[in-house]
């Protein structure tokens, strides 16, 4: 048996191994001086200082230390510009990768559906339209149909929605909806435990979902064959909820922010039908004011200020277009001068204030948006008095639109959904009895809002250009000289240095 060791072992070296080591050591040390001589490096001076007989000495002292702090300054702020370029260019690279996959996946959902299913918002439908998709879909030459889905009809007054389904049914097939809300989550409890938090009131069964369903399957019998559904739209229309009320299930994410769908989601309904969701179509810049307010997303990673003005002139946009009494009566507020008055007064009623009680214009003006392009506020806009067709769509577009649908039973359909009826006996029995039936606004309460017309689609390409040409120009100023301070400038200070003590 081995006897165990009492002590550790010694670390010290035998003299040979350590004599070697301190050789190396001075060879290394001897070519480091002898490669700095070569380069011709000179050690730095240490300042002498300024002798204490010297006049004027604390007047020197004083110009060499705000000299210093002035080139530390000038150093701060070189950083700091540094990092603002580096940040205006991860921005640029994000916004060029966003569009190029928003450009590809919007193809590829054309391209793959059948059918394509434009969501409008029933509120707004006119502005929800995008003459560019339209005339894509109609003059493809292929057998690719285009439905319009009117949803969020809830929010609007019944007579209105009526008039709405008469104008644009005459154009394309329309389909009255309303997604349903608070939906169980896969991951989530029981619906029973967070009934705490959730408020019943509201209305969580989905009203045409069956009538879009069956519309679609017999369109597939007519076809003899399994069909894609593309939804497009532009952002808050509700396209994600509409694939979630079809599926009573929530598995595409939703969200009262714009722009939660990022890319392109295959979700399969049943054997013959598969929906495909997609990010929002993306506003040209060219809009009215009010459009680019209600139907474009608003990108948070802007400086504070810039993105103050961007909300307030977004808020003043959507409000010329209202009726000033309705909105103090929503809003209960007394009356006001102008945009960011309005947004004070909110702002103080909401309890949303700054360090020292200044008001949160910006947050109050984002929750605002957030409001007119969510499902809080009813607001309606009324069709237009004489129907006038796009120069796209013709009489015969109109009829290869149509035909495979059958229309009478489409109308049908709408009517019951129009009037709150679930299409199942037994369903309409149940709601009936608990008053579950659809509940739309009264005139008086809808807010009354002048349309800005179609929304014309951004060509994504000449964003990428111009976000290139800004890149260009940031690399350009980025390579001018910047004030760095070198050996150089550090000898030229110290000789003015030595000649102030001389003199």
């Amino acid at each position: 048996m081995k006897r165990p060791k009492l002590r550790k072992a010694s670390k010290r070296l035998t003299c040979h191994k350590r004599y070697k080591i301190q050789k190396k050591i001075r060879e290394h040390h001897r070519k480091v001086r002898k490669e700095a001589k070569k380069r011709g490096r000179k050690k730095p001076r240490k300042d002498p200082g300024v002798p204490g007989a010297a006049p004027f000495k604390e007047a020197l002292l004083r110009e060499a230390e705000l000299r210093k702090q002035r080139l530390e300054e000038l150093k701060r702020q070189q950083k700091l510009d540094r990092q603002k370029e580096l940040e205006k260019r991860r921005k640029l690279d994000a916004k060029r990768s966003a569009a190029a996959i928003q450009e590809q996946t919007e193809g590829k959902v054309i391209e793959a559906s059948d059918v394509v299913l434009e969501v409008l918002d029933a509120r707004d439908p006119m502005g929800c339209r995008c003459p560019q998709l339209e005339q894509a879909i109609t003059c493809s030459g292929g057998e690719k149909k285009l439905l319009l889905v009117l949803n969020k009809i809830d929010l609007v007054p019944k007579e209105n929605l009526e008039k709405w389904l008469n104008y644009l049914k005459k154009e394309f097939p329309t389909v009255a909806f309303k997604s349903a809300t608070l939906l169980k989550d896969r991951n989530m409890e029981t619906f029973s435990r967070r009934r705490a938090r959730i408020d019943l009131s509201r209305h969580t069964e989905s009203f045409g979902s069956e009538c879009l369903v069956k519309l679609l399957q017999e369109y597939g019998r007519t076809q003899n064959k399994a069909i894609q559904v593309g939804l497009v739209g532009f952002p808050n229309v509700g396209k994600s909820s509409i694939i979630n009320s079809i599926k009573k299930d929530r598995v595409c994410d939703v969200g009262p922010a714009r722009g939660v769908t990022k890319s392109m989601q295959a979700v399969r309904i049943d054997k013959q039908m598969k929906i495909l969701d997609s990010p929002s179509i993306v506003a040209d810049p060219t809009n009215s004011a009010v459009t680019l307010a209600l139907r474009s997303i608003i990108h948070t990673g802007e400086s504070c200020s810039v993105n103050m003005v961007k909300a307030v002139k977004a808020v003043d946009a959507v409000l010329n277009h209202c009726n000033k009494q309705q909105v103090m009566m929503f809003y209960s507020i007394p009356d006001f001068k102008n945009t960011e008055e309005l947004l004070s007064l909110l702002a103080q009623k909401r309890g949303m204030l700054k360090k020292g009680g200044v008001p949160d214009i910006e947050n109050v003006a984002k929750s605002l948006l957030c409001d007119w392009t969510g499902a809080k506020i009813s607001y309606h806009s009324e069709p237009p008095a004489s129907q006038i067709l796009p120069p796209y769509l013709t009489e015969d577009k109109i009829a290869e639109m149509q035909a495979g649908f059958n229309l009478k039973k489409l109308e049908e359909l709408n009517s019951s959904t129009v009037q709150g009826i679930a299409l199942l006996p037994l369903k309409a029995i149940v709601a009936a009895i608990m008053g579950d039936s659809l509940k739309y606004p009264s005139p008086a309460s809808s807010i009354v809002f002048q349309s800005a017309g179609m929304t014309n689609g951004k060509i994504v390409k000449n964003k990428v250009v111009e976000e290139e040409s800004e890149w260009e120009d940031l690399e350009s100023s980025h390579e001018e000289e910047d004030f760095m301070e070198t050996d150089d400038d550090q000898e030229s200070i110290e000789k003015e240095e030595e000649n102030n003590i001389k003199e």
